[in-house]
């Protein structure tokens, strides 16, 4: 390599480092790799390659090792002992002496690999730097300053730690209206690696950033006195939270609510009055299912389970509740399966009465086995008939369990 090219080369590498905010030791070691790599695509059978980037001194350098020996039989790793000394006067059989390759002959092809894996191995590097920089920030609400507002696309640009990080249209609320130099608080998914031009994804529609205000305003919950097990949200509209107490004698859902309402309130401020149901959680499903639909009083819930098939909870409720249940545009009955994991069923139960739930539940569960029976969704590797019989005998033998149970229809409330 001329000193005009190392000079170029030099200065593009500090460039890369500065620009990048990456440490130039961290690029070298990524360069040295990648043209040896190189120079081994382009002479193969190249045992020992040495690269030397001297960026102390601008010095940069490519050699072969090859073993001084008496008779060469392998003229790309071996030299004889009179070439050898042409080279190195005092050198021995079974020593290695270093041969300088001319960088012009890598070649056109060699130096488009060195490319590629250059700009690989600093996309690597600047990946390392920016999850030592914005790692330590994922999972946690930030607090921010709006520094613009793109006029056209409405996304926001905040700055943290010196780099821009923007939060997108479609990860804000929708009742969302900020001003430059507003303070915003916004919840960190994870390090952005798309090249969207954010190093850091940012949300205030995520069912995370509902969790993360609560634990901000609710002391037992860093005390690990209660628990927000699950989140259930339709962003700027209502969310569902289900938390659990580990203290018996301490009530979670007034823990969350706060004197007078004080806490709930400081969330729904941030979320711009988003509703939020709080949901005591419990492991008997039926509890849970009728506490997620919530504030409806529910009477009566029947549950169908086919391990990695179907989820399905019945649920009747009085007819003055029926609205309440299913909430508007169906948003209620929505963030209770979301919440809960079942495919929620609501029917009236002044309309069929206690034996009128069982029987349209046993009529539902028939059905449901059938179009079960009728359908094979066949996963992963081909079953055997044996096998094939056996799933549909467990699955059988499931919702006739559950047939049995309807008739001992219990009330949750």
């Amino acid at each position: 390599m001329s000193t005009k090219q190392e000079k170029e080369f030099f200065e593009a590498l500090s460039y890369i480092s500065t620009e990048k905010g990456v440490d130039v030791s961290s690029i070298v070691k990524k360069l040295e790799s990648a043209i040896i790599l190189a120079v081994r695509k382009q002479y193969g059978g190249v045992e020992k390659i040495n690269v030397v980037i001297d960026t102390k001194n601008l010095n940069f350098n490519v050699s072969f090792s090859k073993l001084v020996v008496e008779e060469v039989k392998n003229p790309l790793n071996e030299i004889s002992l009179q070439d050898a000394k042409s080279i190195y006067k005092y050198v021995k059989i079974g020593e290695y002496i270093e041969i300088d390759v001319d960088s012009k002959r890598i070649g056109r092809l060699a130096a488009q690999a060195a490319k590629q894996q250059i700009m690989q191995g600093i996309r690597e590097v600047e990946r390392e730097n920016i999850l030592e920089k914005m790692g330590g920030k994922v999972g946690r609400i930030l607090n921010v300053k709006v520094e613009a507002i793109d006029p056209v696309f409405g996304n926001i640009v905040f700055k943290i730690d010196g780099n821009e990080v923007i939060l997108f249209k479609n990860q804000q609320l929708l009742s969302d209206n900020f001003s430059v130099g507003d303070m915003v608080k916004v919840y960190a998914i994870e390090v952005d690696f798309s090249g969207s031009g954010s190093l850091i994804k940012i949300s205030r529609t995520h069912p995370d950033f509902v969790k993360k205000l609560f634990e901000l305003e609710v002391p037992e919950i860093e005390e690990g006195k209660v628990e927000i097990k699950r989140v259930a949200r339709q962003p700027g509209v209502r969310s569902k939270i289900a938390v659990y107490s580990y203290d018996e004698n301490l009530d979670p859902i007034g823990c969350c609510i706060g004197s007078k309402g004080i806490r709930i309130e400081a969330v729904m401020h941030e979320l711009n009055g988003e509703k939020i149901d709080m949901v005591k959680y419990s492991d008997d499903e039926k509890k849970f299912v009728a506490s997620a639909l919530a504030p409806a009083s529910v009477a009566e819930v029947e549950i169908l389970k086919i391990e990695g098939v179907e989820k399905i909870a019945y649920v009747a409720v009085p007819a003055s509740q029926t609205s309440l249940a299913i909430g508007v545009n169906g948003v209620n009955v929505k963030l209770a399966a979301m919440l809960t994991g079942f495919k929620i069923d609501i029917s009236t139960q002044n309309v069929l009465g206690v034996e009128g739930f069982k029987s349209t539940v046993q009529e539902k569960l028939k059905s449901r086995l059938k179009k079960l029976s009728d359908v094979k969704i066949v996963k992963g590797p081909k079953k055997s008939k044996e096998e094939l019989d056996e799933e549909e005998d467990i699955h059988a033998l499931e919702v006739e369990r559950m047939l049995r149970e309807c008739d001992k229809v219990k009330k949750v409330r």
